[in-house]
């Protein structure tokens, strides 16, 4: 590993997180639901490009610097595991339908949406 790579994943994740930071704002304020649709969308969206990445990169071979900048750093930072685990923990003191609601809608919902990504390009690209 060399510094370059790792410059890019600071910068990635610097970039995600601050996506990730303005999505929330918007969202939670134009959509104040039960459930929180800012993560849940960040994490579907993230899920999709990260399968469009994956299968754009069997066909253009990017440099190291360039895959670990949009996977390990932007795309990492943009998708919010760790926010959408403490966001199910507090649903579950609340109500349990909306935590389940919300668990499935992200595990389900970024799972297709990956490989939504990825059977897309791949499609076009072959």
């Amino acid at each position: 590993m060399n510094s370059s790579v790792l410059l890019a994943v600071g910068l990635g994740g610097f970039l995600g997180a601050i996506t990730r930071f303005y999505i929330n704002t918007i969202v939670s304020k134009t959509f104040p639901y039960d459930i929180p649709l800012a993560t849940l969308g960040v994490n579907v969206v993230g899920s999709f490009a990260i399968g469009l990445l994956i299968g754009l990169f069997l066909f253009f071979t990017p440099s190291d610097t360039v895959k670990a900048f949009l996977i390990t750093g932007f795309l990492g930072a943009l998708t919010t595991y760790s926010t959408f685990a403490i966001e199910s923990f507090f649903l579950l003191q609340s109500s349990l339908y909306y935590a389940i609601l919300n668990m499935i809608l992200n595990l389900i919902g970024s799972i297709v949406a990956a490989g939504s990504g990825y059977k897309l390009i791949t499609y076009f690209l072959k």
